[in-house]
């Protein structure tokens, strides 16, 4: 299951994935992160070893930034702990907060990271971001109607996120509710063309989950959703990964779907909706 975020700070910014924790149970996890050794000075970040013959670092990074290096380079574990210590010592600041629940969150600690979520949203009523990342726990739990609710939270919040009304669109999907899905979608492409050529948000605190189970019948609703927001070619793109899908009633749908109708010109969707004939010179 893939579970994306963008790092926070500064020109860190690195797409990653979620990962199993090696077999570790949320105790064994939990255990690790609140008895992680002496915390009296600030943790290193692996570039920031320092040896007999190392050359003096230009920019000594913050332990913020080092959590989120940390984060960068998957290692959560550390990028949790280090955020621990940051959040031990403001417990009020919804940010460092928030980051710990993403590194638990990107281990499977879901509970643990879930706890953490609702400890920035207490500290900050108005944080859209952690608000989004409980609906991708409940998303990522098939908890589909509790995650429409987080996601529809997160967007009374701040409604100007494409990626939160994108992941509303993934939640509706995973609750056989398309035509919802189609909207939010498109709602999301409205602020944001590029959307799916590229993960981004306002500070990269954000999580999406965009996996999916009937990829053929997604794909042809992304591809509506583009159709209908008129671009052509990157409709055409996903018609094309919807047949790629084996999406069974491709032909049906295009055909009596108007949204379709600039699409329906294009060669390569009629070369789809044609049937096809056998030669009469073919050999049996």
């Amino acid at each position: 299951m893939k579970l994306n975020f963008l790092a926070v700070s500064g020109c860190i910014a690195l797409l990653t994935c979620a990962v199993p924790s090696s077999g570790q149970t949320t105790e064994q996890l939990s255990a690790k992160l609140f008895d992680s050794g002496d915390h009296s000075a600030p943790m290193q970040a692996p570039s920031q070893v320092s040896t007999a013959a190392a050359t003096p670092a230009i920019h000594e990074l913050t332990p913020e930034e080092t959590g989120d290096l940390f984060m960068a380079r998957k290692q959560y574990l550390e990028a949790a702990q280090t955020f621990k210590l940051l959040s031990d010592r403001d417990p009020r600041n919804a940010v460092y907060l928030n980051k710990l629940g993403i590194a638990l969150h990107q281990q499977e600690a879901l509970t643990l990271a879930m706890r953490y979520y609702e400890r920035a949203l207490k500290a900050d009523p108005k944080y859209a971001d952690a608000q989004n990342n409980i609906g991708t726990i409940w998303y990522q739990r098939k908890r589909y109607g509790k995650a429409i609710r987080a996601y529809e939270k997160a967007i009374k919040i701040r409604a100007d996120m494409a990626v939160m009304y994108s992941n509303l669109g993934y939640a509706y999907f995973g609750d056989k509710k398309y035509a919802e899905s189609i909207t939010s979608f498109r709602t999301a492409l409205a602020i944001d063309p590029q959307l799916f050529e590229h993960n981004s948000s306002h500070s990269g605190s954000l999580l999406t989950d965009r996996s999916v189970s009937d990829r053929g019948r997604f794909y042809f609703l992304l591809a509506k959703s583009y159709a209908e927001s008129g671009n052509v070619e990157r409709s055409v793109l996903y018609l094309r990964k919807a047949k790629d899908e084996g999406y069974a009633s491709l032909v049906a749908d295009l055909k009596k779907d108007k949204a379709f109708t600039a699409e329906l010109q294009v060669p390569e969707i009629q070369d789809m909706l044609a049937p096809r004939q056998a030669s009469d010179n073919q050999q049996p």
